[in-house]
C-alpha cells in the first residue's frame, strides 16, 4: 500500500514562490478541488483524472501550492511511499 507523505502529515511542502519569493504553502491534492465529493472518493480512481499520465503506476500524488503574497498557484508532484 502506497501513501502520500504530504497528505498524511509526514512531510510539509513549503517552497519559495517563483514570482515574488514569498512562501508557497500546500493546499492539498489537486483532485480534491474537482468537486465537492472528491475528498471522499477512492484515491486510485481519482488518479485517473489528475492530469498525470502515470500517477497510478509511478505512485505519485499531485498537490496544489499557493502563494498568498501574489496569488500564484503551482502544482507539485509528491512521491508516495510504500507502507
Amino acid at each position: 500500500m502506497f501513501i502520500c507523505p504530504a497528505c498524511n502529515g509526514f512531510e510539509i511542502l513549503s517552497f519559495s514562490c517563483p514570482e515574488c519569493e514569498g512562501k508557497m504553502r500546500d493546499q492539498g491534492r489537486l483532485v480534491d478541488y474537482l468537486d465537492e465529493y472528491s475528498p471522499y472518493l477512492d484515491d486510485e480512481g481519482l488518479k485517473l483524472v489528475d492530469g498525470l499520465k502515470h500517477s497510478t503506476d509511478e505512485h505519485t500524488c499531485l498537490h496544489v501550492l499557493y502563494c498568498s503574497g501574489c496569488q500564484t498557484i503551482n502544482e507539485f508532484t509528491v512521491q508516495e511511499e510504500n507502507q
